[in-house]
């Protein structure tokens, strides 16, 4: 198991800070949040959009130096969107530091694989699968980028990377991340709504729905909770819903 990124807190300045009626400090899940402990290969960030999961993901990211759009430390391209205002008040414990990783953002992936595209003239695409990945569907860009880019020591910062996938997708990722975790000791950090990704073994969740942002277990979770109650009895689930 590698766990390089031991804690992400909130800095001084960034406390005196959260004492503002202001973004990001007043979102509910960060009020009253001071720091979490991240002991396990592969973390999950659960909650509903707008929870902040995206905004500490970016803020981290920030800290890690990778593009807050996308990309890693040598990826170099704006998105006006990712501006991580949470980046510079908190604060990374490593042991040991890497420097070595990728953020990858769902909702800005166009941009990135834009992006590859001006700076690989010559087509060759090492890193991403031999292709543009504008030429290849959504799902087959985002599994070339993970299957390819996502192959040494690392922390992998993943904002709902399965937006792209299909559920068999779904099922190989999770296989790919096992063998990033034991082959090259890489950790993961994952926000996502996939039920499917929370089921990795041994993984630690945290959900954005609380306030302030607390530890859950999968069965706890709405993912799982909704999923079941559908699969188990979708007649009457959806009776209810549309009563």
């Amino acid at each position: 198991m590698s766990v390089f990124l031991r804690e992400i807190r909130l800095g001084e300045d960034g406390q005196t800070k959260a004492k503002r009626d202001e973004y990001p400090f007043n979102i509910p899940a960060l009020q009253g949040w001071n720091q979490l402990s991240l002991d396990t290969s592969v973390t999950f960030f659960v909650g509903e959009n707008g929870s902040g999961k995206s905004t500490i993901m970016e803020a981290i990211a920030y800290q890690c130096g990778f593009n807050t759009a996308g990309g890693s430390r040598d990826h170099v391209y704006d998105v006006h969107e990712s501006q991580a205002v949470l980046g510079k008040y908190i604060r990374l414990s490593w042991l040991p530091k890497v420097t070595e990783g990728f953020f990858l953002r769902a909702e800005s992936f166009y941009h990135f694989a834009s992006y590859i595209d001006e700076v690989d003239p010559a087509g060759i695409y090492q890193r991403y699968g031999g292709r543009s990945l504008h030429h290849q569907s959504h799902g087959e860009s985002f599994f070339s980028l993970f299957s390819n880019r996502f192959n040494e020591r690392g922390l992998y910062l993943l904002d709902e990377p399965e937006a792209a996938l299909s559920p068999q997708r779904q099922l190989a990722f999770l296989r790919l991340i096992d063998q990033l975790v034991n082959q090259t000791e890489s950790q993961f950090i994952i926000a996502t709504h996939s039920p499917i990704l929370l089921g990795y073994p041994n993984a630690k969740l945290y959900n954005f729905d609380a306030s302030p942002i607390s530890e859950i277990a999968y069965t706890d979770t709405s993912h799982y909770l909704i999923t079941k109650r559908f699969l188990t009895d979708r007649d009457q689930f959806v009776q209810d819903l549309l009563r």
